[in-house]
């Protein structure tokens, strides 16, 4: 009898400069849905602290669009098992991280034992996404203002290769902060996404950039070896704009 050749999943990142809580149109948030097949997207506000009000946004945004089954994972008021939790993680077919402080947000999911089962997650296929802390988890390190001044946190999870820098058009002293900190090497190259953009990553690799807003970009950031950067926006997709 011939032996059926399993495929392995894909293993997949969304890095999102919008979304349901900051732009109201969902241009976004409709764009990582259609990555996947399944209709389970959990809300994880930990970034937030679990903020009510955040959840409350999540759950009137994505209860919204029909067929699709949206939840909480809390873990400020952990009603889950560790069987129970893992179980509930991987059921999942997107893993949807919200804004807040990065720093706080790895510790607590250390803490819970949740950053194993992101990564477990991620190789069973459950997409991964995330806007701005939300985004930066993901990485080997990143750029952040979870300690008051911009800074730089070289403690992600490390499913994407390199650093990333959310809000870098957005907020002033995040470009030239970013930059100086893979010119030095406090952090390794990486992506930095503008507010309306996203990029999706398959295999630690860019799958696709689009944008929400024209002019919104993604760029890679990398060290130039003489004290510099180098920087490159990628080529984007205007969501909505004809093939």
């Amino acid at each position: 009898m011939p032996q059926i050749e399993r495929v392995a999943p894909r293993r997949r990142i969304a890095l999102l400069g919008g979304g349901f809580s900051t732009d109201g149109d969902g241009v976004l948030d409709d764009w990582v849905l259609g990555q996947v097949e399944g209709t389970r997207v959990c809300f994880v506000p930990t970034a937030s602290g679990d903020a009510e009000v955040y959840v409350e946004r999540f759950l009137k945004a994505f209860q919204g669009r029909g067929a699709y089954e949206a939840s909480v994972l809390s873990l400020f008021q952990r009603e889950l098992d560790d069987r129970a939790l893992r179980e509930f993680l991987l059921a999942q077919d997107v893993v949807y991280v919200g804004g807040g402080n990065t720093a706080n947000l790895l510790a607590v999911w250390r803490v819970h034992g949740v950053d194993r089962l992101m990564r477990e997650a991620y190789e069973h296929g459950v997409l991964l996404c995330g806007i701005s802390a939300g985004a930066n988890c993901w990485a080997e390190g990143s750029h952040t203002d979870s300690f008051g001044p911009l800074t730089y946190l070289p403690a992600g999870l490390g499913l994407l290769p390199g650093s990333v820098c959310p809000h870098y058009d957005s907020e002033p002293g995040r470009r030239p902060s970013y930059r100086a900190a893979v010119a030095s090497g406090a952090l390794p190259g990486g992506w930095a996404v503008e507010d309306g953009a996203g990029v999706l990553f398959a295999d630690g690799r860019v799958d696709e950039v689009v944008a929400r807003t024209q002019g919104a970009r993604v760029y890679r950031v990398e060290a130039d070896g003489r004290g510099g950067v180098r920087e490159q926006a990628l080529a984007c997709r205007l969501l909505g704009a004809s093939a």
